[in-house]
């Protein structure tokens, strides 16, 4: 092979990372051996298959319910931020609450406990006793068979029919071969509505230029919504050798697994940070309005941009966020044992001495008639801060789907989707001695194809998610007289341990995770985003 002039075996490299800050701890020392083959020089790492399978589900137990400190620092950063708007420092004083209770192990962060993901990079000096893939999965199931965390893969069992897997398995399993002399990975878990937020666009040599390129991210990053549960680590990827290339780089910027590449480029195509791009994009984000969640201005804490090399004939660009839920966790396997990277054990350090207290919220009691919450509601001004309690019904996505389905074919509704609010939700297995276990919001948007035709049947009139919703739901509740409340994304282990006060299974048992509850709550905070009127929160800023 004929290289280019003055090209090294790491001038090739495409990302050049150089990563020294990571601070591990020791796992075990026991389940890996060195050995030598009588025939090479070179020291192989022989690695038990059992020990593997531990790693992994240390690693993901630990990211299930710890974050990394420098990301709790950033919540602090956006309470004690003066310029933070009322709603920013709620947002970050409530996600510092979760962190707290889920750092006690029973609760984790998210109800939505995510896909596993597991990035590796292997030497071709370590040796893997019997199945490494089989080694890793049964790392992964053991996690969520023995945590109180959600199963969330689905099987097709045709083009049209699935069926839950009981395991969380199958996982995104990708080890690559490397020279060095140990076995690294990356472990995410990353849940549906962060991983729904990763879009790519297919662009041209055009948008290459300095202010046409500002203008096309603030379009763009006016989409995301709130719907993954801002403040965003935002992820955006400029260029690539493929589109999938691009994608995946997004994932990897968006966990900081790439945050020592380079901060310049070279003739031969490496990848590299552009750090003051990232500051200009982390402005426009301050200037949405869309905040953490309910308006302000910390919609994401960080931005990465990388550039990466293209084909002439082709511009991709990358763009997707890592949640308030932020899930990553670094481990290793080399000569001196097993190791995972330290999460923050302690997050309470972070939490501010003096309580904030948001501006006055309107008490509503669900349990009483439909038209007397609706009438109350109906008095309030969007975005106004509701406390909620007593009976909601927690329905989402193949419940929706059924239902509709009954519509069509001259069905009566249960009464139950007219009688209560309905709460878009799917709880985490339930820890012991508790009565719920994380129960947060899920994404409103995957339902709004269903709100027409159930409220003018006179069900869904009070909905309660998280994020922006559709124009076709505002019609439908100008028209219906419905309303959407907003509930606070990211917090799941707060509102299962200390709102949701009784959980029943009253409807599509055989569900799972997305069967009809009927939950009773104390204290549930939420925001008024659509009223009756044709208001809606959100339309300020798309």
């Amino acid at each position: 092979m004929v290289l280019p002039q003055a090209a090294t075996d790491s001038t090739l490299e495409l990302f050049q990372l150089n990563d020294q800050s990571t601070q591990y701890r020791l796992i075990s020392r026991s389940g890996v051996t060195s050995i030598n083959n009588g025939i090479s020089a070179r020291q192989f790492l022989s690695v038990s298959s059992e020990a593997l399978t531990n790693l992994i589900k240390t690693a993901f137990t630990d990211v299930s319910h710890l974050f990394r400190a420098s990301h709790l620092e950033q919540l602090r950063a956006v309470y004690d931020d003066p310029r933070a708007s009322a709603n920013d420092r709620f947002v970050a004083l409530e996600l510092l609450k979760n962190a707290v209770i889920s750092a006690e192990g029973a609760f984790p962060s998210c109800q939505d406990t995510g896909t596993a993901i597991v990035l590796g990079q292997k030497a071709e000096t370590v040796l893997v006793e019997g199945n490494m893939h089989a080694a890793i999965c049964r790392g992964i199931a053991e996690t969520w068979q023995t945590r109180n965390l959600r199963f969330s893969q689905m099987a097709p069992l045709t083009t049209f029919d699935e069926r839950n897997t009981g395991t969380n398995l199958p996982a995104q399993i990708e080890i690559d071969a490397t020279q060095s002399n140990c076995f690294e990975f990356l472990c995410i878990a990353k849940g549906g509505g962060s991983a729904n937020k990763t879009f790519l666009y297919q662009e041209t040599r055009r948008v290459l230029e300095h202010d046409r390129l500002l203008a096309f991210f603030d379009e763009k990053i006016r989409t995301l919504g709130t719907t993954a549960c801002p403040p965003y680590h935002l992820a955006i990827v400029i260029g690539g050798l493929s589109a999938d290339q691009t994608l995946k780089t997004v994932k990897l910027a968006s966990t900081k697994a790439l945050d020592s590449l380079p901060t310049t480029g070279d003739k031969f195509g490496r990848a590299f940070r552009d750090l003051e791009l990232e500051e200009q994009v982390l402005d426009l984000t301050r200037n949405t309005g869309l905040g953490a969640q309910f308006g302000g201005r910390h919609f994401c804490h960080d931005v990465r941009v990388v550039r990466l090399p293209r084909h002439g004939g082709s511009l991709p660009i990358g763009m997707g966020v890592s949640c308030s839920a932020d899930r990553q966790i670094k481990a290793l396997i080399n000569a001196q044992g097993f190791w995972v990277e330290k999460l923050e054990t302690e997050p309470d350090r972070f939490l501010p001495r003096s309580d904030f207290v948001i501006a006055a919220a309107t008490r509503i009691d669900l349990d009483q008639p439909m038209d007397e919450i609706r009438a109350k509601l109906s008095a309030l001004p969007v975005s106004s801060a509701v406390v909620l309690s007593g009976t909601m019904i927690v329905a989402r996505d193949l419940v929706h789907a059924d239902l509709a389905k009954r519509l069509a074919a001259g069905e009566t509704l249960p009464a139950y989707f007219r009688d209560h609010p309905i709460y878009y939700a799917g709880p985490a297995k339930i820890p012991q001695g508790h009565k719920s276990g994380s129960f947060g919001p899920t994404t409103a948007a995957r339902m709004d194809p269903y709100v027409e035709d159930l409220q003018a049947a006179g069900a869904s009139l009070v909905m309660i998610a998280k994020g922006n919703r559709s124009a076709q739901v505002v019609r439908s509740c100008q028209s219906h007289g419905g309303f959407y409340l907003g509930s606070l994304g990211g917090t799941a282990a707060v509102l299962g341990r200390d709102s949701i006060v009784d959980i029943a299974t009253i409807d599509y048992e055989g569900f799972g995770m997305e069967a009809v509850f009927r939950v009773k709550v104390r204290d549930f905070p939420a925001f008024l985003i659509i009223d009756d009127k044709g208001n809606d929160f959100f339309t300020a800023y798309a």
